[in-house]
């Protein structure tokens, strides 16, 4: 239960500090004198968005915080859930500085807004006049169903199972659409493919080639230079391999006579072996060269082609080609193999498909259970607030196709009279049976999810007389078990309450500020003797504050 909350610098609020009872708090005040500013505040604890116009003083820091008294819940999971320190009072503390940087804490850990926000659910629910509304809202009935019918476990793996339903379904229709592509694309791919396999490429070939249609291109030259190389190392007129042999036989016979003699003609000798070996190799390189005009056409066209496939491909080597012959194999291979992959993604959707049948129908299940313990239970509490005719259904339709949050179709029909036949809420109820429609379902979730803390914003809109009464009655039933935070603007009500806050404006050296202060016994019957009478006290209106005390 909330057991203390503090503003300071919100909106109209310099300085605040409430100490809730753990059963029926009431909050009057005049309207206009910040009642939802206190609800505001409030929000922002429970991971609600803020901006730079809550702060009341632009230069200071906004901060809002509230205490819960937590052992008899069970939130303790949740604590050790997101790593923090779990305490019995625990507190929830939201900061919004001039910057307009927004900072929430749990127990002085710092938390994003979704942990606080989570946490808040747990702890407390508020219901303001536009809840209403949501009645006649399909999304909000079902959510009412699945919390009667405890549906949260088998819902949260409907949705995981969904998820990766929808995700499956994504892929293969993707891949189907590849498939198609890869399908319209197969002919050019396979073109280019057999373009580049039938150019038989080798990664070394293009050097190869320039190398070689260069010697072609001046074979002649080459054969000259040969050739003449040849005819110096040894002809009839000079012979440069004669001579070096002639020196080696001469220094040969004064080797015994200087000793020196020896190394030099070793080394003579060694030059005629070398040059022996030149002069044959130049002679046959001599023999082998020579100018072949179709061998250069060959070479030319050769290498014209490989260049050609360059330019095609925006590619400057024969490795690059090779690699673009690889991949457009590699895209024929997937183009024909999609098939498999498409069926397997298919048999993979069908098992899918079935578990989330199963899922689906369980949680249909579990839901049609509780159909009649929300239309008795309703209509319970509204005979105890005056509508003894009053009819609810839950109409059910099992849907073909699977939604986020299952196959059923909710939708909540409401007759308050005999002779009308139950229809939509928003076109049969008035505002006040709306109000006491609420208070009903409120009640019931009370029930299913037993939170520790409920604020009600005037649902008694609509409502009066004996009618408010049994409302107020019925509220004060409520906090047996619940704390209840009571905002009303009628008297009958507000007189149930274990205690009563007043919230009033007032006015402070030019500037206007909104408090609440918890009202003692005489403040208390005069309060609700306004309530009843307006501003100018009678005997009649504080008798009938103290009668309302009485009842």
């Amino acid at each position: 239960m909330l057991s203390r909350l503090s503003i300071s610098n919100y909106a109209l609020i310099n300085k605040l500090q409430v100490n809730f009872h753990a059963n029926l708090n009431t909050v009057t005040g005049e309207t206009g004198a910040g009642k939802s500013i206190i609800l505001g505040a409030l929000s922002l604890i429970l991971g609600n968005r803020a901006d730079l116009s809550v702060l009341k003083e632009k230069d200071k820091k906004c901060i809002v915080e509230g205490q819960f008294e937590v052992s008899n819940y069970p939130v303790k999971r949740f604590f050790e859930t997101n790593d923090l320190d779990y305490d019995t009072s625990t507190i929830l503390r939201r900061e919004i500085t001039p910057s307009g940087k927004s900072r929430a804490f749990i127990n002085d850990t710092p938390v994003n807004l979704k942990v606080m926000r989570e946490l808040g659910l747990q702890l407390i629910d508020i219901h303001s006049q536009h809840q209403n509304l949501e009645l006649s809202n399909q999304k909000f009935q079902l959510n009412l169903v699945d919390s009667v019918a405890g549906a949260s476990e088998v819902l949260a793996k409907y949705k995981t199972q969904f998820s990766a339903y929808k995700s499956t379904k994504k892929e293969l229709q993707q891949l189907q659409e590849n498939a198609e592509q890869a399908q319209a694309d197969l002919d050019y791919y396979q073109f280019q493919f057999t373009q580049l396999e039938e150019a038989r490429l080798e990664e070394n070939e293009q050097e190869d080639l320039e190398a070689e249609l260069e010697q072609l291109n001046h074979a002649e030259e080459i054969k000259t230079a040969l050739t003449e190389t040849v005819a110096l190392l040894d002809n009839e007129t000079f012979s440069v391999l004669q001579g070096v042999k002639d020196g080696h036989r001469t220094l040969s016979k004064v080797t015994g006579y200087l000793k020196d003699a020896e190394s030099f003609a070793e080394r003579l000798e060694s030059v005629a072996i070398e040059l022996s070996d030149i002069h044959q190799e130049l002679e046959m390189l001599a023999e082998r060269v020579e100018f072949n005009p179709a061998r250069i056409e060959e070479v030319n066209d050769r290498l014209n082609l490989l260049y050609s496939l360059q330019q095609k491909h925006h590619v400057a080597t024969v490795a690059e080609l090779i690699v673009l012959r690889d991949e457009f194999d590699q895209k024929i291979n997937k183009a024909v193999g999609y098939g498999d992959e498409i069926e397997a993604l298919k048999n993979k959707l069908e098992n899918q498909k079935n578990d989330l049948e199963k899922l689906a129908e369980s949680l249909s299940k579990t839901r049609q259970k509780a159909f009649k313990k929300i239309e008795s239970s309703v209509v319970g509490d509204l005979n105890q607030l005056g509508m003894t005719k009053a009819r609810l259904q839950v109409v059910h339709n099992y849907l073909e196709d699977f939604q986020p949050d299952g196959k059923d179709e909710i939708a909540f029909q409401f007759s308050a009279n005999p002779d009308s036949e139950p229809d939509e809420i928003s076109k049969i109820a008035s505002g006040g049976e709306m109000s006491r429609l609420m208070l009903a379902i409120k009640n019931l979730l009370r029930n299913s999810k037993a939170l520790p803390t409920i604020v009600f914003d005037e649902i008694d809109t609509g409502v009066s007389g004996e009618i408010a009464l049994k409302m107020g009655t019925i509220i004060k039933s409520f906090s047996a078990n619940t704390q209840i935070i009571n905002i009303t603007h009628l008297p009958q009500i507000a007189a149930k309450g274990d205690t009563h806050f007043k919230v009033y404006k007032f006015e402070e050296k030019g500037k206007t500020f909104t408090s609440i202060k918890a009202l003692d016994a005489a403040e208390r019957v005069e309060e609700l003797a306004k309530m009843v009478g307006g501003e100018n006290l009678t005997e009649t209106t504080i008798k009938a504050a103290e009668e309302l005390l009485r009842i």
